[in-house]
């Protein structure tokens, strides 16, 4: 680790914390202390022996008059200060000690900050769950585990996650100003762009406009690019059809799912604040789309949290698909998620969680990437077994009626499902 500096809050509305000072500061700091301590020492000094010297010799205009003579003999030596403060009246005296410590006052708080800033090591600006150090580090705790993201890690092994700036390929900014009056209810997909045949599928299916349950459902499809020059312009052909593709020109990858993450809450902050509830999964999911609407009206104060299959304190892989070096993050537990393939966040929670993107260091799996947000924001999980991330026990029509989403279903097999649930309009399940 460098050599300690100033330590700086990170500050949750944007703003850049300033670089901590070197110590070649502190040595200049140093010095003018010294500079500051002499000087004002003997000004008080020289202050209190006039105004004592002045009393005892009943001169009552010592400034205006300097080369005067005294009334009486000048004492010819005064062996201490403190001495000649002990032949004054009481009242005097307390006088002139007043004016001494007003005036050193300053430099002991000078003293003081000066000592506290160099040598304090948790002396931070307090945010919820946040504190940033000089390397810069930032520190979240969960109250089980402490977290430690070290942004110049991040910078050195994801770089370009770090300093993407979201940029709209394919904009849809006027998607929220839906034709209904109920609350918006936004289904945002994560999908790719060569996943042409997935998206027409859901549009068949779940992912359609509608009016459900006292909800307005607005599907939304979030895709980066490829290289594919022919499959980018078959999107932007199916953007001008359905109006319903939202592309950011970084390139689809793993790891840049964060990205997708990241901005998207950028997007609904600056076009779709009036989303009451997103739900986001994959393009490989099966949702019910009455089943979530029954959830959210049933759910006490479902605003407060973020919904979903909550994995708690899951063990960090270090091979695989989803290897995570300890380089990068030397801990063996992942803060509380949410399992990407589907969760629900609201509207309540969504402008926190934006603010935190701004100053946290991206990390290159999404969902882990929003539980460090989630912290920062102060969001807590709720965790309900409808939210299905690894299929379900039994491939039944119950068991879709009963779930709010199910990852992993095949499109042949979520088109034969939706026929049977949507069955004739005279059966009791149908859509309100």
């Amino acid at each position: 680790m460098s050599k300690r500096g100033a330590w700086h809050p990170t500050l949750l509305d944007g703003g850049a914390s300033p670089k901590a000072n070197s110590p070649k500061v502190w040595t200049n700091n140093h010095g003018l202390l010294a500079f500051f301590l002499t000087t004002a020492h003997w000004c008080v000094t020289d202050k209190l022996t006039q105004h004592v010297t002045c009393h005892l010799h009943r001169d009552p205009s010592p400034h205006l008059n300097p080369t005067s003579p005294p009334t009486v003999p000048r004492w010819p030596m005064a062996p201490s200060h403190l001495f000649l403060l002990s032949q004054l009246p009481r009242r005097r005296a307390c006088q002139l000690w007043g004016l001494a410590l007003a005036s050193l006052a300053p430099i002991v708080l000078l003293f003081l900050s000066w000592h506290w800033g160099s040598t304090a090591p948790t002396a931070l600006w307090k945010l919820p769950l946040l504190q940033a150090t000089p390397e810069p580090v930032t520190v979240l705790t969960d109250g089980t585990f402490t977290f430690y993201l070290n942004r110049s890690v991040y910078k050195d092994l994801f770089p370009y996650l770090q300093v993407y700036q979201c940029r709209e390929v394919i904009a849809q900014d006027g998607l929220c100003q839906g034709p209904s009056g109920a609350p918006l209810l936004l289904l945002a997909i994560k999908s790719h762009p060569v996943s042409s045949g997935r998206r027409a599928t859901l549009r068949r299916t779940w992912a359609r406009p509608a009016e459900v349950g006292g909800f307005w459902l607005q599907p939304l499809f979030l895709m980066g690019v490829t290289s594919s020059q022919k499959q980018l312009e078959l999107a932007a052909m199916e953007s001008r059809v359905f109006g319903d593709i939202l592309m950011w020109d970084f390139m689809e990858s793993h790891h840049n799912l964060s990205l997708k993450e990241r901005c998207f809450l950028q997007w609904v902050h600056r076009h779709c604040q009036q989303a009451a509830f997103v739900f986001k999964g994959d393009d490989d999911l099966f949702v019910n789309p009455k089943a979530l609407t029954d959830y959210l009206h049933q759910t006490p104060n479902a605003s407060r949290f973020i919904h979903g299959n909550i994995q708690h304190h899951s063990k960090v892989l270090r091979s695989g698909k989803y290897a995570v070096s300890r380089k990068l993050y030397p801990l063996d537990h992942y803060p509380n998620f949410a399992s990407g393939g589907g969760f629900i966040m609201a509207q309540q929670g969504l402008p926190a969680l934006y603010r935190a993107s701004l100053v946290l260091p991206v990390f290159p799996l999404d969902d882990v990437y929003l539980a460090f947000l989630a912290l920062v924001a102060q969001i807590p999980h709720r965790h309900d077994d409808a939210f299905h991330v690894w299929g379900i026990p039994k491939d039944e029509l119950s068991a879709y009626q009963k779930a709010i989403s199910i990852h992993g279903v095949s499109m042949e097999r979520m088109e034969e499902v939706w026929k049977q649930l949507e069955g004739p309009p005279k059966e009791p399940w149908a859509w309100s």
